[in-house]
């Protein structure tokens, strides 16, 4: 399956047949920087629980990136990467813009290792590093991740807005998208499982309280004590920027998210949709509401194929996460917001 520019597939195996004069894709490896910078991990571990202590909610913001990376042309930092006069980036895409966040902790973490090993670790290894720890700081499964990766020399928007889901996705447009990614429905539903941490925005959901399929009226699945907290969250006419948790136990990566979508507390359509729209997805759904271990297996199973995508596309290891080695200055992103308040959803 190819994206809607030039030559670039989405599924990195078949680069070599369908993209001649494309760079070959990097063979990814455990153990990667263990010669050339042997602190690389620890670095970054470090900088999450410090990010972590500050603000509970960056590592889920940090590990969200990883999908928004990967899904778009490959596991490549381009969603990293600021605008320029000439380049339009995948942070102001329809679905990153004011959404994506957390970005400064990339740039501390990039930080510190350009201090001990120049010129050496990649973003993009930065970001499915950081991804993982997200998950072992706030509680789930540990896994090693597979590292060799380059940086793109440029993001696209537009690609981005192609492929990247809305939170208004049904569960069959999920599953055609993964797809494409070579990721099966179990990897879909336990890669949704990144919910168990993290916020979203009443911006994500007043459709679901107010208006679904417009129809001017709530999402039928959604349990009516939940959906009364919604309403005092978000308001019809509040604050679309208000956030919050997208399961009960926002700050632990469990299988709350899964049980939730099972009692129809689900935060987003994308998330609820899973339960009570499909029946392939809701098999798995109840099957990881009901085994935790089963949840963490396939989760840490989906995160690495993941990061198996590619950009076939020779790239470099940038010095700044945010713009190409010898690129102009970045232009000032649309995407830099004040932080707003979190609240608490009771029910």
């Amino acid at each position: 399956m190819a994206i809607s520019r030039g030559c670039l597939p989405l599924v990195a195996v078949l680069v070599a047949l369908l993209c001649p004069g494309e760079a070959a894709v990097r063979e990814l490896k455990v153990g990667y920087y263990a010669e050339t910078c042997p602190e690389a991990e620890d670095v970054v571990r470090e900088a999450m629980a410090r990010a972590r202590a500050r603000e509970a909610r960056s590592v889920a913001s940090v590990m969200r990136l990883q999908f928004h990376d990967c899904f778009v042309n490959g596991c490549d930092g381009s969603v990293l990467m600021d605008a320029t006069p000439t380049m339009p980036g995948e942070k102001d895409a329809l679905s990153n813009i004011n959404s994506l966040r957390s970005f400064e902790v990339v740039d501390e973490i990039k930080e510190a290792l350009e201090e001990r090993c120049p010129g050496v670790v990649s973003c993009a290894d930065i970001v499915v590093m950081a991804a993982r720890d997200a998950v072992v700081l706030t509680g789930g499964p540990n896994w090693e991740v597979r590292l060799g990766r380059e940086d793109s020399l440029t993001a696209s928007q537009e690609d981005s807005d192609s492929i990247m889901p809305s939170p208004r996705a049904n569960a069959s447009a999920l599953i055609r998208l993964f797809a494409g990614l070579n990721l099966s429905v179990t990897d879909l539903v336990a890669l949704s499982g990144s919910h168990s941490i993290g916020e979203a925005r009443c911006f994500s959901i007043v459709f679901r309280l107010y208006n679904q399929s417009g129809s001017g009226r709530p999402d039928p699945n959604m349990d009516a004590a939940y959906r009364r907290a919604l309403d005092a969250l978000c308001p019809r006419g509040g604050d679309e920027e208000v956030t919050g948790g997208m399961d009960a136990t926002p700050r632990a990566f469990d299988n709350r998210y899964f049980r939730d979508l099972v009692a129809l507390r689900g935060f987003l359509n994308s998330d609820q949709t899973l339960f009570s729209d499909n029946a392939r997805t809701r098999r798995v759904v109840k099957r990881f509401s009901e085994d935790q271990d089963a949840f963490f297996r396939a989760f840490v199973e989906g995160m690495v194929k993941m990061g198996e995508l590619q950009n076939p596309r020779k790239g470099e290891i940038r010095r700044n996460c945010r713009v190409a080695n010898g690129s102009p200055s970045p232009v000032t992103s649309a995407t830099t917001k004040p932080v707003v308040a979190y609240r608490v959803v009771h029910f």
